[in-house]
């Protein structure tokens, strides 16, 4: 059984500590690897290495630092079948839906990356008396990037560009449940040793680095809970968290939008990837004109989501990534049903082993109903029915979470109030539509600090003045 080691400084190298964990593949319950359960050794040795890496790293031009990043993004793209294969034997997520997001999210590091060639990291700024001010973005140093289980590649790689490009060394916590494509994304690494380093482990290595005094930002992925000690830590230290926490994302079906094909579009949202995005359609509420088709379309649209072993052709959704969180939609679609909800797709599991639970379509559901309230991570589309797309707009913006939201209308009025919701991202139209100049902030427990585009690198980077004196020899 092959046990996974720790990068640090370019080497490669067993945990100083002593637990060990197993890594289970979700469609068979077999244990595929072994890898360190963490300790906070590790990542004092990790965090040291970083440090003593930045200086060097930060003092290359920023155009080699860009070129070094999109050289790995190259390698990594010429792996993407590998990776993907490694992704469905640790989570569960079909090799084919797997690969289109690796592909995007080599994508996305190459956008990023790039954008450090035009970010403003000198502005100077004249003054009428002959004397300049310039604003210098410095970087920060060493930065700590830890990340959830369900897109173990791709929120790596859409991290990593901003941080690296503008001269910050990382150290990178995967999740404990997938850290096999993790461990091959860094033997793919062609950065000088100390630039990134790989700590594996649970909660014993990702509290040390959250609350490490020399990590000067810290990115993380994953639950309101996990993320509010994390905020609590980088703040009694002063400092930087960026923070994408959970989401319970609504949809909001207009009159006047066809049925069918908003269904099938619904159903991709909810379904992909088994549920297990944080930004997966979660709440559903489609206007009483239309509903009745809206529904049907969305059950037969749902009966298409074939699971099953993600290797075998064929397989729309995967296995959920373990028993827990199959426990977890199991018992909200239960409370649901038992406080009048109808099942009208799917809810019953199929027998055998792994962790599988069919697309499942749910009417007659109210907010009263943790389906409603809580974060599912499932293959499970709940449908409430509203008199009004105004109402529907307002039901859809009452939540404690405040991810993202999409809106399929025709009426120009209701994109304008679609814009105004209580969330980082709306989706007019396109479930997960824009492109590497979309910058957002979660709102409520769905986190904290902007990201994305221009974003990252103001989070990546620390502004200071410098004011030269009219007559000064420059």
């Amino acid at each position: 059984m092959k046990t996974l080691q720790n990068l640090t400084g370019g080497v490669w190298g067993d945990s100083l500590g002593d637990a060990l964990l197993d890594v289970v593949n979700p469609a068979t319950e077999e244990v595929v690897a072994r890898l360190p359960g963490g300790c906070r050794a590790d990542v004092d040795r990790a965090v040291e290495t970083a440090v003593k890496a930045q200086p060097a790293w930060a003092a290359l031009p920023v155009a080699e630092r860009v070129a070094r990043v999109t050289a790995w993004a190259d390698a990594v793209a010429g792996h993407a079948d590998e990776l993907a294969e490694l992704e469905c034997r640790e989570m569960g997520k079909p090799v084919g839906v797997g690969r289109v997001f690796i592909d995007g999210a080599v994508a996305g590091l190459k956008a990023s990356a790039a954008q450090a060639l035009s970010y403003g990291f000198e502005e100077n700024i004249g003054r009428p008396d002959g004397s300049c001010t310039k604003v210098l973005r410095h970087p920060l140093g060493a930065t700590a990037v830890i990340t959830p289980w369900n897109f173990p590649v791709a929120m790596v790689l859409g991290a990593l560009g901003p941080l690296l490009a503008a001269g910050n060394t990382v150290v990178v916590k995967p999740s404990e449940r997938s850290p096999l494509s993790a461990v091959r994304l860094f033997e793919l690494l062609g950065l000088p040793p100390g630039v990134v380093n790989l700590v594996l482990g649970d909660a014993r290595a990702g509290a040390p680095l959250a609350e490490h005094p020399d990590i000067r930002l810290v990115h993380f992925t994953g639950s309101v809970g996990a993320g509010r000690k994390v905020g609590a830590g980088t703040g009694g230290l002063l400092r930087r968290a960026v923070l994408e926490l959970g989401g319970k994302d609504p949809v909001v079906v207009d009159a006047g939008v066809d049925p069918v094909e908003t269904a099938a579009a619904v159903a991709f949202g909810a379904f992909i990837n088994t549920g297990q995005i944080c930004t997966s359609m979660e709440r559903v509420y489609v206007h009483q004109d239309i509903a009745e088709e809206f529904v049907e379309a969305l059950v037969e649209a749902a009966g298409t989501y074939t699971a099953g072993d993600g290797h075998d052709e064929g397989v729309m959704m995967g296995p959920l990534s373990d028993a827990r969180q199959r426990d977890t939609v199991r018992r909200h679609v239960a409370e649901a049903v038992a406080r009048g909800a109808t099942v009208r797709a799917g809810g019953v599991e199929p027998d055998g082993k792994g962790f599988f639970y069919p697309a499942t379509v749910l009417t007659g559901v109210d907010e009263s109903m943790s389906v409603m309230t809580e974060e599912t991570f499932g293959p499970l589309a709940p449908v409430v029915v509203v008199p009004s797309f105004e109402e529907g707009l307002e039901r859809a913006s009452r939540s404690r979470f405040g991810l993202a939201a999409t809106v399929y209308t025709r009426d120009p009025a209701h994109v304008a109030a679609a814009a105004r919701m209580p969330v980082g991202v709306v989706w007019i139209n396109q479930w997960q539509g824009g492109g590497p100049e979309r910058l957002y902030e979660p709102a409520g427990d769905s986190g904290m600090g902007a990201t994305g585009s221009t974003a990252a690198y103001d989070a990546a980077t620390r502004p200071a003045s410098v004011h030269i004196a009219a007559g000064t020899a420059s």
